[in-house]
Protein backbone atom coordinates (compact mmCIF):
# COMPACT_ATOMS: atom_id res chain seq x y z
CA UNK A 1 0.00 0.00 0.00
CA UNK A 2 2.72 2.47 0.90
CA UNK A 3 4.50 1.87 -2.41
CA UNK A 4 1.50 2.41 -4.70
CA UNK A 5 -0.80 4.90 -2.98
CA UNK A 6 1.60 7.90 -2.91
CA UNK A 7 2.44 7.37 -6.57
CA UNK A 8 -1.23 7.22 -7.49
CA UNK A 9 -1.96 10.33 -5.42
CA UNK A 10 0.91 12.24 -7.05
CA UNK A 11 -0.78 11.84 -10.42
CA UNK A 12 -3.41 14.37 -9.28
CA UNK A 13 -0.78 17.03 -8.44
CA UNK A 14 1.86 16.85 -11.19
CA UNK A 15 1.88 16.26 -14.92
CA UNK A 16 5.55 15.39 -15.49
CA UNK A 17 7.50 12.41 -14.17
CA UNK A 18 9.95 14.50 -12.15
CA UNK A 19 7.12 16.34 -10.42
CA UNK A 20 5.31 13.09 -9.70
CA UNK A 21 8.45 11.62 -8.12
CA UNK A 22 8.84 14.66 -5.87
CA UNK A 23 5.18 14.74 -4.85
CA UNK A 24 5.03 10.97 -4.28
CA UNK A 25 8.11 11.17 -2.07
CA UNK A 26 6.58 13.99 -0.03
CA UNK A 27 3.28 12.13 0.35
CA UNK A 28 5.08 8.94 1.35
CA UNK A 29 7.22 10.66 3.98
CA UNK A 30 4.25 12.59 5.38
CA UNK A 31 2.13 9.41 5.45
CA UNK A 32 4.83 7.49 7.29
CA UNK A 33 5.31 10.23 9.88
CA UNK A 34 1.62 10.93 10.45
CA UNK A 35 0.79 7.21 10.47
CA UNK A 36 3.40 6.56 13.15
CA UNK A 37 2.09 9.47 15.22
CA UNK A 38 -1.46 8.12 14.85
CA UNK A 39 -0.24 4.65 15.75
CA UNK A 40 1.45 5.90 18.91
CA UNK A 41 -1.41 8.17 19.98
CA UNK A 42 -4.23 5.68 19.38
CA UNK A 43 -2.29 2.51 20.29
CA UNK A 44 -2.85 0.99 16.83
CA UNK A 45 -0.58 -1.17 14.65
CA UNK A 46 1.84 1.01 12.72
CA UNK A 47 1.58 -0.56 9.23
CA UNK A 48 -2.17 -0.19 8.78
CA UNK A 49 -2.06 3.29 10.32
CA UNK A 50 0.51 4.43 7.76
CA UNK A 51 -1.50 2.99 4.88
CA UNK A 52 -4.70 4.54 6.25
CA UNK A 53 -3.08 7.99 6.27
CA UNK A 54 -1.76 7.40 2.73
CA UNK A 55 -5.24 6.44 1.51
CA UNK A 56 -6.68 9.57 3.12
CA UNK A 57 -4.02 11.55 1.24
CA UNK A 58 -5.08 9.82 -1.97
CA UNK A 59 -8.72 10.75 -1.34
CA UNK A 60 -7.76 14.38 -0.71
CA UNK A 61 -5.63 14.38 -3.86
CA UNK A 62 -8.46 12.92 -5.88
CA UNK A 63 -10.75 15.70 -4.69
CA UNK A 64 -8.45 18.72 -4.63
CA UNK A 65 -5.47 17.89 -6.88
CA UNK A 66 -4.57 20.67 -9.28
CA UNK A 67 -3.79 18.32 -12.20
CA UNK A 68 -7.00 16.33 -12.46
CA UNK A 69 -8.86 16.57 -9.16
CA UNK A 70 -12.63 16.68 -9.13
CA UNK A 71 -13.07 20.08 -7.47
CA UNK A 72 -10.67 22.05 -9.72
CA UNK A 73 -12.14 20.37 -12.78
CA UNK A 74 -15.55 21.86 -12.09
CA UNK A 75 -14.49 25.31 -10.84
CA UNK A 76 -14.85 28.11 -13.37
CA UNK A 77 -11.56 29.05 -15.04
CA UNK A 78 -10.65 32.47 -16.36
CA UNK A 79 -11.08 32.80 -20.09
CA UNK A 80 -9.29 34.99 -22.56
CA UNK A 81 -9.67 38.64 -21.74
CA UNK A 82 -9.85 41.26 -24.43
Amino acid sequence: GLMMVPAAAARFWARGVAGMIAVATAIGVASAYLGLVLSFAADLPSGPSIVLVAVLGYAASMLFGSAGGFVPRFLPRPHLRG
